[in-house]
């Protein structure tokens, strides 16, 4: 099943929402803005 995810990015946080293909939430984060956090936390 496909999952999409959204990213609200300012300079010191950002929020992920991933969400299924019905539209359904699967997970939301607010993590540190680095590429390697929000690397690992997608790759999970």
């Amino acid at each position: 099943m496909p999952s999409y995810a959204a990213l609200d990015v300012s300079q010191e946080t950002t929020a992920i929402c991933v969400v299924d293909d019905a539209g359904r939430i699967r997970a939301e984060n607010k993590l540190a803005s680095c590429p390697e956090a929000i690397a690992a936390y997608l790759n999970r």
